[in-house]
Parts: C-alpha cells; structure tokens; sequence
C-alpha cells in the first residue's frame, strides 16, 4: 500500500493512528528492556573478568613466595645433612644454612628442631633460643607421617615475640633410614595478606579472602582481628570452593550477608584458597543508574509519541517555530554554546553597517585561551572542552546587553562584538572577562600563573569610516592586538591605536 494512502487512513481514522502509536511505543519499550538486560548481563560478565584475573594474579603471587620459602627451607634440610655442613663453626654454619631471604619483611624466624621437637638451629640466633615446638601442629603432622611435604599450618602466635599471628611453612627431616629426626620451619607473618589485598580497590563493599581447605580463615579484606582463624567449614558457600580448582559464582556471604560475586583459586598443591568478592550492589551501581536515566528517557519519549499522536494537527501548526528552532542550532556552537563562525560573521556584517549608518561606535574583543595546546597534552581534550566552556560562559557573562554578540572564532579563539560602545567601554568589558576566566580558577600548571587565563585584544571604531575601511580591518587590528598580548606575557588586555578615524589605543 503506498505511502499516501497510510498516512491518509491514519488520519481519517484517529483510533487506527492511536492504536499504531501505542503498539509502536511497547515495542520501544521492549526493546528499551531487552538492551537493558543485555547491559545488566554485560556489567556481570565484566566483573566477572575482573575478579578472575585478579584471583589469578593473587594466586601466583602467593605461590611465588611461598615457593621462594620452600627453597630455603629445602636448603636447609640439605646443609643439615652435610656431615661438613654441621662441622663448621656456628656462626659460619648460622651464615651458610640462612640466606638473607628469612630476614625479608613480614618473614619470622626459620627454626631445625630434633626429634623431639626442641630447636637446635635458629635463623635469628647463635646460640638458639630456648623453643619447644613438640606440640605445634606442624610437628605432630611430619611426625606422623613421611609424605607430608610442604606443610602450612593454622594460624598461631609465636611463643617468643607473641606478636603478628603467622603461619608455619615446615617439611620434614629424615634420619639415613627415613626415620623422623625433626622438622625445619619457617614462619610467615599473616601481614604480608594484610599488606596484599590492601593495596586491592574493588568497590565499597568488595572482599579478599584467604581460607585454608579445611574452612580456617586466614585472612579478609576489609580486615577484622576477630574474624581471623574462624572457620568457615560448615558454610554452603566454602563448600563450593573445594570441588574445583577455581571457579566463580553469585551467593550471599556467609560473614555479613552480602550478595557478591564470587572468583576463587587453589594455591597450587598447598592447602589454600583465595578469593576475590564482588558485591552484586557495586557492579550494578553504574548499569542501575544507566538504566533509570534510559528508562526515564524511554518513558518520556513513550509518552511524548503517545500525546503528538493526539495533537499532530497542532503540530503541523508550529512548524514554522521548530524551523526558527533549527536556525537556531545551526548558528549555535555545540561546544561552547556561543555562535558559530557563520553567525558570528553574520553579525559582524550587520553591526558594522549599522554603526557606519548611525554613526555609532563599534568594538571587537578578540580573546584566546592562553597555553591552550600545552593544556590540551597536559589534561587531556575533555578537559580542553571543559576550559573552552568555562571561557565562553565568563564571555556570555560579560557581555549583556541585548545587541552584544559572542562567538567561537575558532580553535581556542573568541571574538565578541560590541556595537555602540567605544573603547573605554571596550576595555572594561574586556577586562571583565580576563578577570572572570581567572578568577574560575581552573588550573594550568603549564601557566606562568598556574591557572587558565586568556589574553584579549580590543580594537573600536568611531562609526565613521572612510572608503577603504571594512570590518576585516577591525578584525585584523583586534587580532594584532591579540598577538600583543601574547608576547607581552599573556593574561592581559591590550587595546592599539592606529588610524584616527579606527579609534584603537
């Protein structure tokens, strides 16, 4: 069916066009809904991503050092079994079996015991100190068994210092026959987490937590003394973190019933866990704000379509005011707000003949944004747009009689014209907005100032121009003045005198 006969049988029947509006809009808002729930999906799988990558990067970072401590203590266990190694000196010995890394920060004492769990070396002191470590878990757990390996025990507070609850990395010693001769074990302080997930910004109600595999929790950002080696073995939650080497789900914390997303990895072999929350309410924050914004917007344009379809013979009638409307934006720098570059010479046009047939004065302000390129490299090109607005609004402020005319000249350059005032006039208004943009205390540190200013050129003319005058020469004089301005350390107002009869100081 052409075009025509559609459109003459909406309007014959008002109902048909009604009925055609609202199926219209329910289909915008359909559509509105579905994207809405693409962008939810999408804000989801961002995070997702987000947390998975930082759990990866926690997890190797933990590994990393608890690997570089393993070493030390599986040098130890070597030197301990050099019949030469035990021959030395103790102070040679203590210098040879203890590399510097067991005095790293947030790394306690590395300790050889007997079999009966008394230490006989000791990283921090020659003779040893005076420690009994028979009933520390780590001990009970190398003596009953040979195949243990690297162990990592719960959390405990050294007997000597009582200070900085740590964990103990141990491995067994065997005797030539595989007999338990003891254990070697170092501590690591539970600050080096503190000190990790800390330096972790992942939104006001994020976590990091590390939990040992049989539910102890070691350590939780944000971080509560009181929390630390709770355990957390009977929450549904932990439990889903044991039947995967990593994973991620959605699921309200145990600790304080928050719904987070959850991105979780095993420490290699070791019995470790860590896991990166983030809360459901911070990751739609943004969509959800989004969304009412869209939505709102949708509803409106809903509700605007459904009342043109009632009045759209009135509308027909206000054409002509929505052509003056687009006149209008088209003469309107999107930017600044002033005038184009077409309507500023428009204006110009019309104001210099204005004055030249009613002998009345007439002045140019050309003003520039000082330093604008190195503030540009400096601050970025939306904050260059944000300093060109803050320059046109203290022009439009300045200027406010009903003929004054502003507009973008070009790049970071103005030009605003100002019929019926002369130069004295010219030069306070000019000054008015020299101080103004200074006074908006926008910083530029690439200014001599340290803030945004402009320099301004000021040109007038009498009214009474001879043959060969034009509005480029006034144009060109202000412009010249301009450059003045500039190499005269910018930040000023500098107004030229050149012929009598274009009244320039």
């Amino acid at each position: 069916m052409p075009l025509e006969r559609v459109t003459s049988a909406f309007l014959r029947r008002p109902s048909l066009l009604i009925i055609g509006a609202s199926v219209l809009s329910l289909a915008l808002a359909a559509l509105t809904a579905l994207s809405l729930w693409e962008m939810r999906t999408d804000a989801l799988a961002r995070a997702r991503d987000a947390a998975d990558n930082l759990s990866l990067i926690l997890q190797r970072d933990i590994a990393r050092n608890i690997e570089v401590y393993d070493l030390s203590l599986q040098a130890v266990i070597d030197g301990v079994r050099e019949p030469a190694m035990v021959a030395l000196p103790p102070a040679v010995r203590q210098l040879v079996l203890f590399d510097r890394s067991t005095n790293a920060q947030d790394l306690g004492s590395l300790l050889v015991t007997d079999k009966v769990g008394d230490v006989v070396l000791d990283s921090r002191s020659v003779p040893p100190r005076h420690i009994h470590l028979g009933d520390r878990d780590y001990f009970q757990v190398h003596r009953g068994s040979a195949n243990v390996g690297l162990y990592i025990s719960e959390p405990f507070t050294p007997r000597v210092t009582c200070l900085d609850t740590s964990l103990g990395l141990s491995r067994r010693l065997n005797g030539p026959h595989g007999e338990f001769n003891g254990i070697v074990v170092g501590t690591l302080r539970l600050n080096y987490f503190r000190r990790l997930f800390d330096g972790i910004n992942l939104g006001p109600h994020a976590t990091v937590t590390l939990i040992r595999t049989d539910g102890t929790l070691l350590m939780r950002r944000p971080y509560s003394e009181k929390l630390i080696g709770r355990s957390l073995a009977d929450a549904v939650a932990f439990q889903k973190r044991l039947l995967t080497p990593q994973g991620s789900y959605v699921d309200v914390a145990s600790l304080d019933g928050i719904e987070r997303l959850f991105s979780f990895r095993h420490i290699g072999d070791h019995p470790l866990i860590v896991t990166v929350g983030l809360a459901t309410e911070d990751i739609y924050a943004e969509w959800r704000q989004r969304a009412w914004v869209i939505s709102g917007i949708v509803l409106m344009l809903d509700a605007v379509f459904m009342v043109l379809s009632f009045l759209l013979a009135q509308q027909l009638c206000k054409r002509l005011e929505m052509e003056q409307q687009l006149h209008l934006l088209a003469n309107t720098d999107s930017l600044t707000g002033l005038g184009t570059r077409r309507a500023l010479d428009s204006a110009l046009d019309v104001e210099w003949r204005r004055a030249n047939r009613h002998h009345t004065p007439i002045s140019v302000l050309m003003i520039d944004v000082d330093d604008f390129k190195p503030y540009n490299d400096k601050y970025g090109h939306a904050a260059g747009d944000t300093a060109l607005r803050t320059v046109a609004r203290c022009i439009n402020d300045s200027i406010k009689r009903p003929g004054d005319f502003a507009g973008r000249y070009g790049g970071e350059e103005f030009c605003a014209v100002l019929p019926n005032t002369d130069l004295s006039g010219a030069l306070r208004v000019a000054e008015s907005i020299r101080t103004a943009v200074l006074r908006a205390d926008e910083p530029n540190a690439g200014s001599a100032y340290g803030k945004l200013t402009v320099s301004v050129g000021v040109a007038s003319h009498s009214g009474i121009a001879a043959a060969d005058d034009t509005v480029q020469d006034l144009i060109h004089l202000a412009d010249g003045r301009l450059y003045e301005a500039k190499a005269a350390g910018r930040n000023v107002v500098i107004p030229r005198q050149e012929r009598p009869k274009l009244a320039v100081v």
